[in-house]
């Protein structure tokens, strides 16, 4: 069997790992990794040939050469070998979890940072027991400062992460009615998302939160940690600000250390975005950034990946926000819709996913949270959406409609265009509603 030290002299002479054989990068270490409907050991001959130096299998049937890297368990080697390369490590590792926000907050932490360090981050989603080792395994002697998201939709897997990307430095973006089912309800969520705390207090790490926010305050008193503080109130931050428009791009204040007030300008939308910013504003002032650096930074910042990115049509301003959805999150997207200013403004909400036993529930207040907005018209696509209709029967439906799916509401959208409105279109990612943008 081949050892983790042996496999990371390996690595060392060749640093770049492959998972998959349509993009083998040449001279690199291929990871034979299972799937729920593959097995990639059948695949390692293959990336030999297509020029992977060794292929890291667990099937020695397939062991035929010494390209061939036999191991107890593909998966557990790549995470060892990850958390192998991390403890060689001197760089400040800034890990980051929470129910929303995660990745915008990672983008905009990365943006921050990279005014004066060479940052490592996380690519797109890259958060699960794969994407953390493949990043860690990315960092190498020119990065200065690696930024690290962590997801998770179960206990224990935040406590793996950890393990693997051992942050000096953490947060928690906020906690909140995501992923349900797997956690066991919301106390299960702060649990799972505290394990991040827990490493921080194990290891003595620095802590950034959000005053804002009474669960992460609480969490972070029960396990006697002190931190770097972020929130709207000038007497008790060590970063504060406030919006001073959302229009429907944020413009925002900052101060720091009773330092001249800063002023941004943003390409974000939601007010909800606010505590990413300051979060990002105040890791880099921990880093020293200057103000110019740091404004520079959060301005430059351009959203993508369907997360509060904004996208004007001829007739329409689109607020995209369909990567992800659960309760949380809708409900601070529908304040932001509630606030925004704008003349005429339409909802536009897809199924939550992975709710388990309170989907009927959660739905029904998404609906009636979004019937009670300031809003011209709402839109509710999906089986669990329209399953409740009847429960809000009593309330005033005019200008509300239900489509059982995305299907039926494009075929509706094309006979009853939307023009001249700004809409929110968000849903959880199986409802794949980006196929509605091309009919504003």
């Amino acid at each position: 069997m081949t050892t983790t030290e042996q496999l990371y002299q390996l690595y060392l002479q060749h640093p770049v790992i492959s998972t998959d054989t349509r993009k083998i990068a040449v001279g690199s270490l291929f990871f034979a990794l299972k799937g729920d409907k593959f097995d990639a050991n059948t695949f390692a001959q293959k990336a030999v040939e297509a020029g992977a130096f060794y292929a890291v299998i667990d099937n020695p049937e397939f062991a035929t050469g010494d390209k061939f890297l036999l191991v107890d368990d593909v998966l557990t080697a790549l995470q060892d070998l990850a958390r192998y390369h991390r403890s060689k490590l001197t760089i400040p590792v800034i890990g980051l979890t929470g129910s929303n926000g995660k990745t915008t907050t990672k983008e905009l932490i990365n943006a921050v940072l990279s005014q004066r360090f060479k940052t490592l981050a996380t690519q797109g989603n890259l958060n699960n027991h794969i994407g953390v080792p493949l990043t860690i395994l990315s960092i190498n002697n020119t990065h200065q400062m690696a930024v690290i998201e962590m997801g998770a939709n179960h206990q224990k897997e935040i406590e793996l992460l950890c393990s693997i990307a051992q942050p000096s430095h953490g947060l928690i973006t906020n906690v909140g009615k995501a992923h349900l089912e797997g956690f066991g309800g919301v106390e299960g969520v702060k649990k799972g998302k505290g394990e991040l705390y827990d490493y921080l207090a194990q290891t003595k790490g620095v802590l950034f939160i959000n005053t804002d926010s009474p669960d992460l305050i609480k969490m972070q008193q029960e396990r006697g940690l002190g931190a770097y503080d972020y929130g709207v109130r000038e007497d008790i931050n060590y970063v504060y600000g406030d919006l001073t428009s959302n229009a429907p791009y944020l413009s925002l204040w900052w101060g720091w250390k009773n330092k001249a007030r800063q002023n941004i300008k943003t390409n974000l939308t939601g007010i909800y975005n606010l505590h990413n910013i300051l979060a990002a504003i105040s890791i880099g002032c921990f880093f020293g950034l200057n103000s110019e650096e740091i404004n520079s930074g959060v301005e430059s910042y351009q959203p993508k990946n369907s997360r509060s990115q904004i996208m004007q049509t001829a007739t329409n301003t689109l607020i995209c926000d369909f990567y992800n959805a659960n309760p949380s999150s809708m409900f601070v997207a529908i304040d932001n819709m509630d606030k925004l200013q704008a003349d005429r403004k339409i909802l536009i909400l897809g199924d939550m996913f992975e709710m388990g036993d309170d989907a009927a529930i959660e739905h029904t207040a998404v609906i009636e949270k979004a019937l009670a907005a300031q809003v011209n018209e709402c839109i509710f696509i999906g089986k669990e959406f329209a399953s409740q209709q009847t429960e809000v029967a009593n309330t005033n439906l005019i200008n509300t409609t239900f489509y059982l799916s995305a299907e039926d509401a494009i075929t509706g959208l094309k006979t009853d265009r939307v023009t001249n409105a700004t809409v929110l279109i968000k849903g959880s990612r199986g409802m794949a509603l980006e196929r509605l943008v091309e009919l504003f």
